[in-house]
Order: C-alpha cells, then sequence, then structure tokens
C-alpha cells in the first residue's frame, strides 16, 4: 500500500497523541504545539498557511504520514530556512512511530517531502540528524544527500546533509531569527 502525506484531521488525535509518548523515549516530539486538538488543528493550518505566526517560526506544513488507513508518522517540511533551521533543524523534520520503523516509510516520508520542496522552488533541501543516529543517516543519503559537515550543537553533534532537488543549485540562506527544534 502506498504511503501518503496529508494534513492532520479530527480523528487523527488518539494515534498522534499515542505516537507523541512513544517518540519522547527517543528524544523528539511529535506535537510541536499545545492545547486542544482544535487548538492544535487550528494553529496547524495557520503554519501553513503562513498565517499569525511566532517570529520564530516560518512557514511550514505539519503533515501525517498514512498507510492503509493507519498513521505511521509525521512530518514538518519548513517552506524556507532561518537562522536556527540553518544551523541545526533543516527543512525536514520526520518521525515514524516505533512500531513502524525499517519498512521504508521514512524514506518515503523524505522523498514526498523533497518533492513537495521542489514543487515550491526550493532548489536545495538541509536535512539534519544527530551523528549517532544511523538510520536517519541512511534515509537520508538513500534521498541523495550530501554530507556538508557535523556540528556541535549543545551536548549533541549533528550531521548536515543537502538534497538537491533537480533545480539549479543556489546557496542556502536564511530568512529569520529562530524555529523551534524538531
Amino acid at each position: 500500500m502506498p504511503l501518503i502525506l496529508r494534513p492532520p484531521r479530527p480523528d487523527d488525535e488518539a494515534a498522534l497523541r499515542a505516537m507523541h509518548e512513544q517518540v519522547l523515549a527517543d528524544g523528539f516530539e511529535i506535537l510541536l504545539v499545545n492545547g486542544t486538538w482544535e487548538e492544535i488543528l487550528e494553529t496547524l493550518r495557520k503554519q501553513a498557511a503562513g498565517v499569525d505566526l511566532p517570529p520564530e517560526w516560518v512557514r511550514s506544513d505539519f503533515l501525517v504520514a498514512e498507510v492503509g488507513g493507519v498513521v505511521v508518522g509525521r512530518v514538518s517540511i519548513r517552506h524556507e530556512l532561518n537562522e536556527q533551521l540553518l544551523e541545526v533543524n533543516g527543512h525536514v523534520g520526520y518521525a515514524v512511530a516505533p512500531g513502524h520503523r525499517r519498512r521504508g516509510y521514512a524514506t518515503e516520508i523524505l522523498r514526498q517531502s523533497v518533492a513537495r520542496l521542489a514543487a515550491l522552488g526550493v532548489d536545495r533541501v538541509l536535512v539534519t540528524c544527530d551523528e549517532d543516529n544511523a538510520g536517519s543517516a541512511a534515509v537520508i543519503e538513500a534521498n541523495g544527500g550530501v554530507l556538508e559537515d557535523i556540528r556541535p550543537v549543545g551536548q549533541r553533534r549533528i550531521r548536515r546533509y543537502w538534497i538537491g532537488t533537480g533545480a539549479q543549485d543556489s546557496p542556502p540562506q536564511a530568512s529569520s531569527p529562530a524555529h523551534p527544534s524538531d
């Protein structure tokens, strides 16, 4: 069955909240905003439209990864880079629920995310992962990621990869202050 990326719906609350709790043990968060489910969905709609964004955020799409009607993961696709995203988080932040890993879902989530960014006119996509996250590094490399460098960020070391979208390459540019980590 094909993996599809789509906006979250009202009936996704239980699955996404459960996945959020599961991946907290890995140091990741699924839901980057708090509140009632209706408030979360409204915030995500505003982020996708670029409306009422906090100063440190950029326009972004939060999408659910679904296979055969089952939520298997999620992705945040940032339409541009600010200083924080350029240094640490990149254009794409994805996660797959522990019970759905090692099935190629992360690779497909990233592939579709890069295609979406290409359609938005992004020539080069920055994707990062912790230096010791071999699984994520393999996913990024399977999508054509070229390692630029490994940088210390607090207690972590971050691998920074660039993926060309097939359009004319251009140097990375930052647009505004910071974006919460993902």
